[in-house]
């Protein structure tokens, strides 16, 4: 990467704004690679979180923090249409059993609270499993505080932390069709 150029976008709907800066947008800044950064505000559901930044639900990646034993967690990558997949993940990790940490052990962990975590700038570095459908995409992850997207490629968050990349979702079931 070029040191004098700035890939850095940074978008705001709400006008001109000092620059956003959280752990997560420093971690990615650290890193070098090429990142949107948006700032949206609150929304009520991932659809209108993906309208805020532009881009398909598809392309909106939930984190997860999945807890495979005590103090043993990992974080788990899956895109905004489709659902995790409980067994495949169990599976993957050899274990019968995993389960959600509550949102205080989330913060603890991770340093975010829910619906702001990322693997980037994260208060501990935990292994990464990401969903095929990652691969070869620009994506777009929490960005460390509510309303805070980063957008970035796929296949570098997978380098970055030295990501599992398996199936681990099933595409997504409507019932309010």
């Amino acid at each position: 990467m070029d040191p004098d150029r700035d890939d850095t976008a940074e978008r705001s709907d709400s006008g001109p704004e000092a620059p956003i800066r959280t752990p997560a947008v420093d971690a990615v800044l650290a890193a070098g690679i090429e990142h949107t950064v948006t700032r949206h505000g609150r929304v009520s559901s991932l659809e209108e979180a993906a309208a805020a930044r532009g881009i398909e639900p598809r392309d909106l990646i939930k984190t997860l923090v999945v807890r495979r034993a005590e103090d043993d967690h990992v974080f788990v990558l899956v895109p905004g249409d489709r659902t995790f997949s409980w067994a495949k993940v169990r599976a993957l990790l050899g274990t019968n059993r995993i389960s959600m940490p509550d949102a205080a052990t989330a913060k603890a962990v991770t340093g975010y609270e829910r619906g702001t975590i990322t693997p980037f700038g994260s208060a501990a570095r935990l292994p990464v499993i990401a969903d095929t459908h990652l691969v070869g995409r620009r994506i777009s992850l929490g960005g460390g505080g509510h309303g805070i997207g980063l957008t970035v490629n796929g296949d570098d968050v997978i380098r970055l932390f030295e990501a599992t990349v398996a199936d681990i979702s099933d595409e997504e079931v409507r019932t309010d069709r």
